[in-house]
């Protein structure tokens, strides 16, 4: 079984809690369906926020999925002059049989922007 990375974003409408709980929830469940993951194939998920998203955490929606005892982190992106608004991005380690090629990384609505190489 290896250890492999998985990246995601998703950008918000506007900054209310209960939006950045559904996004988030549909963010994450995309990344587990479209590489067939389970929450037991989870080691750690590092979430971050863009500057301007004040309404909750990000992980906090991942508990709310029942994502319970896999350690998770947020943090703050870079405030850089012209990026994109409201964006809310992850990186989760797995264990999968998957190799590198077959991941699949995981942009939803307007974020499929930020990474046109590998948004799937």
């Amino acid at each position: 079984m290896a250890v492999r990375a998985v990246r995601g974003a998703v950008q918000l409408e506007r900054d209310e809690a209960r939006h950045m709980r559904e996004q988030v929830e549909e963010l994450l469940t995309a990344v587990l369906e479209r590489n067939g993951l389970t929450a037991d194939d989870l080691i750690s998920i590092w979430f971050t926020a863009t500057p301007d998203l004040h309404s909750d955490f990000p992980a906090a929606a991942a508990r709310h999925t029942g994502i319970v005892d896999v350690p998770l982190i947020c943090a703050q992106e870079l405030d850089i002059e012209g990026a994109m608004p409201r964006v809310v991005r992850l990186l989760a380690h797995v264990e999968t049989e998957l190799p590198k090629s077959r991941i699949a990384h995981v942009y939803l609505g307007a974020a499929a922007a930020l990474r046109k190489d590998i948004a799937q």
